[in-house]
């Protein structure tokens, strides 16, 4: 056992805040351990502010945000994607990421590497293939299912292949040609029967949901959160409450493709611009309805990189009225919960992992500085920046 103190700093604690107080850090179990007087490091880290490590619940790491659509075409360029978007992801503050839709399970075999050989890049909470109807949404990626049957089977091989998530296209959305965000996918039958073997094995679900009518039909499936959610209405924002459904808004995605016109077809600029003003309504409502609001970026998506992708997104969840606090729980520990990892990350307490960013001010005050060149420490090791 080796133990760095980290000692003089304010410490984020869930719901009361900062404190002055020390982290003692297992540096060979990656732990954070109960505070130790003696240690065999110690750290000053007086007038900076600890947080744990940052969660981006929404992700696709065989995707290059370029605007060019290359995955699933050769699996060894789609691992050198991923392993890159990894370490742009965790230079930016992110420790932990779920991915939403890979190909060739490459999430899942990266997830098994990275923990079992403990490296310096962000644990992945993978889907593997996303399930989608034939010529649906992500159709050129996903595992094309019709019928309950097919969905079943799919959902079981995911898992049998060390899934930790299942993904489903609940909708249509902005960058397929020929289909509209609010078009319904699979149906409210098929997306149940994932949902229940996603459950039995005591794994969430998770679908693409835009269109009203979709993300109804995912609610009722039994969902843990629904991805995007452009379009709410009051029954749904009710429905989210009444289940304790959350939601990722990933606002990061229109809003990227907004800003390149002229490098994205003409039919997802279109899309995006005709849904994003409904968009930032419907998660403005639920925020202050009391939905729970989980940070996720759809990182890989056009434009919409893994190392700037989270600082758009908690501006653009501060922007629709969510507290800096709030904010700051949703990109951590409320991450955590939805993932069903909250007891190894998302706080910085005794027997969780040591995955936290040091800063130079209070992210309460200046949201920005949390994916600002954070200084980053993952399971107790430092992978940027520095001490000093």
């Amino acid at each position: 056992m080796t133990i760095v103190n980290y000692v003089g700093g304010n410490v984020y604690v869930t719901n009361e805040g900062f404190k002055s107080q020390t982290v003692s850090v297992d540096t060979v179990s990656g732990q954070v351990v109960e505070t130790v007087r003696e240690a065999d490091q110690t750290v000053d880290v007086q007038g900076k502010y600890l947080v744990p490590g940052l969660v981006n619940a929404h992700t696709h790491i065989v995707m290059a945000a370029d605007g060019r659509e290359r995955a699933g075409q050769d699996v060894t360029l789609d691992t050198l994607v991923a392993l890159q978007n990894l370490q742009d992801a965790i230079a930016s503050g992110v420790t932990t990421i779920r991915d939403a839709g890979s190909t060739d399970n490459i999430d899942l075999k990266l997830a098994s590497k990275i923990r079992q050989q403990r490296l310096q890049l962000p644990d992945i909470i993978g889907s593997g293939a996303a399930l989608t109807m034939t010529g649906g949404h992500g159709s050129k990626i996903g595992m094309e299912v019709d019928g309950v049957d097919e969905v079943r089977k799919a959902a079981r091989w995911n898992l049998k292949h060390g899934a930790q998530t299942i993904k489903l296209m609940a909708t249509g959305g902005v960058t397929l040609d020929g289909e509209q965000p609010t078009d319904e996918q699979l149906s409210l039958e098929e997306m149940t029967a994932a949902v229940l073997e996603a459950h039995h094995k005591g794994k969430p679900a998770m679908p693409h949901a835009q269109g009203t009518q979709g993300i109804k039909n995912a609610i009722l499936a039994g969902v843990d959160s629904v991805e995007h959610a452009v379009y709410l209405d009051d029954e749904t924002i009710q429905m989210l409450l009444d289940t304790n459904t959350a939601i990722v808004p990933t606002m990061a995605a229109p809003w990227q493709m907004l800003q390149h016109k002229d490098d994205i077809p003409a039919y997802m600029y279109d899309k995006a611009s005709a849904l994003w003003e409904a968009h930032q309504q419907s998660i403005r409502d639920a925020a202050a309805a009391g939905v729970n609001v989980v940070m996720g970026t759809d990182a890989g998506t056009s434009y919409n990189d893994f190392k700037s992708g989270p600082g758009v997104e908690i501006r653009l969840l501060a922007s629709v009225g969510m507290t800096p606090e709030q904010v700051l729980l949703a990109s951590t520990v409320r991450g955590a919960e939805l993932l069903g990892i909250a007891d190894r990350v998302g706080e910085l307490v005794p027997g969780k992992d040591a995955d936290m960013l040091i800063l130079d001010c209070d992210p309460l005050q200046y949201l920005a500085v949390l994916t600002d060149a954070p200084r980053v420490i993952k399971r107790g090791q430092v992978v940027t920046g520095s001490l000093n």
